[in-house]
């Protein structure tokens, strides 16, 4: 609600216009329009993005792995590239933002 008042609080109380409004707030000048426009002050409400990762199907898979090795010592858990291989082996197909797997 406060970019929504503070655009209304500069174009009726301040009597700034759209594009002095726009260079202060960094938002196009159609919008501004629009949330004028509106007789009431509701922001607007955007639907949640919804992200598709290939790691979703293991997840828990990586979850029960990480919390065995937490309980093992430092130099007995497996290390980023033993994870990654053993996903591989159960059918992981994307690859580690990490290091670059040499096949």
């Amino acid at each position: 609600m406060g970019t929504l008042a503070k655009i209304r609080r500069m174009h009726l109380r301040d009597g700034l216009p759209i594009k002095e409004i726009e260079r202060r707030t960094g938002l196009a000048r159609n919008t501004i329009k629009v949330w004028l426009r509106k007789g009431e002050m509701v922001q607007p409400k955007y639907p949640q993005r919804v992200v598709v990762s290939k790691l979703d199907g293991f997840t828990e898979t990586l979850a029960t792995w990480l919390k065995a090795d937490q309980h093992r010592g430092k130099r007995d858990r497996r290390t980023i590239k033993a994870l990654y291989e053993a996903l591989t082996e159960q059918g992981y197909t994307g690859g580690s933002p990490r290091f670059q797997c040499n096949k």
